[in-house]
């Protein structure tokens, strides 16, 4: 089972946006987005901290975190 580590596809649909228009803003491939909305793989923290800024909200609600 694959673990789920950020939130960027529940965030960017809060935010009615889509990771094609991140890719855009970000001037990355959409395919690279894609793979962040799936976990398949992960941004660095730069790049969190740039969609944080985008999406207008804290990095931490881009993470997931288990209680």
């Amino acid at each position: 089972m694959k673990k789920e580590i950020n939130r960027i596809k529940a965030v960017l649909a809060e935010k009615n946006r889509t990771s094609k228009w991140l890719a855009e803003q970000l001037n990355k491939d959409p395919a690279t987005v894609s793979k962040w909305c799936t976990n398949s793989s992960q941004p660095s923290i730069e790049v969190f901290i740039k969609i944080a800024e985008l999406l207008n909200v804290g990095v931490v609600d881009l993470i997931r975190v288990d209680k």
